[in-house]
This record gives structure tokens, C-alpha cells and sequence, in this order.
């Protein structure tokens, strides 16, 4: 059974950091792309980041480009995902996810419909 369990959300003040961590029990963890996503309250849930299975390429959405920084380690099953300069339209449920098919390029995954696997999602508040 597959599952994506992630840590390290927690409350904040505007400005400060948080790292989060997704632990896989994915067998083919190296050779799939993750992403991140988010779900504020009363809204969708919108795709924040992706990393290639390879861990050589990232993408971002425009709303956390260059503060926001995603990673793996394919020998720890786990990606991460660093947010600094956090603020308050950050507040959402943060959720890991694995895309349904091996091996594809990383550019391809940046939909829900993308991903076949999900964590239960962490909790990150900022306050102003």
C-alpha cells in the first residue's frame, strides 16, 4: 500500500520559514516526479512545485517562484519542500504528491489529475 505522509507544518509570522517533508513507501520512488500542492480555505486546491524523478529539474508556480524551494533524496524516499519569506496568503493544507506514471518528464506533471498518489496534507498558518 502506498503511502505519502508529510511533517513539518506548524504556525508562522510573515517572513519566517518552514520546511516541509513527504516520506514515501513508494517502491518506485527515484523514477516518479513529486509535486506539491496547496488548499486554502474556500478555495481549490492549486499546484505549488514539482521535481523530476531525477531530482535535476523544478518548476514553480509564479505565486512562490523564488521563495519556495522543492528537493529530494531518492535514497531517503522523501522530497521536501522549503518555503521562506512565507506570508499570509500562504496559509493552506500542504499536500505531497506522486505522479502516476514512471519516468515521464517532470513538465508533464503539474496537474491534479497528474498525480496518482496523495498525502493526508500538513497544515502551515501564517500570520500577519
Amino acid at each position: 500500500q502506498v503511502q505519502l505522509v508529510e511533517s513539518g507544518g506548524g504556525l508562522v509570522q510573515a517572513g519566517g520559514s518552514l520546511r516541509l517533508s513527504c516520506a514515501a513507501s513508494l517502491r518506485t520512488f527515484s523514477s516518479v516526479n513529486m509535486g506539491w500542492f496547496r488548499q486554502a480555505p474556500g478555495k481549490e486546491r492549486e499546484f505549488v512545485a514539482v521535481i523530476a524523478w531525477s531530482g535535476g529539474n523544478t518548476y514553480y508556480a509564479d505565486s512562490v517562484k523564488g521563495r519556495f524551494t522543492v528537493s529530494r533524496d531518492n535514497a531517503k524516499n522523501t522530497v521536501y519542500l522549503q518555503m521562506n519569506s512565507l506570508k499570509p496568503e500562504d496559509t493552506a493544507v500542504y499536500y505531497c504528491a506522486a505522479d502516476r506514471y514512471r519516468g515521464r518528464d517532470y513538465y508533464m506533471a503539474r496537474t491534479e489529475e497528474d498525480f496518482g498518489f496523495w498525502g493526508q496534507g500538513t497544515q502551515v498558518t501564517v500570520s500577519s
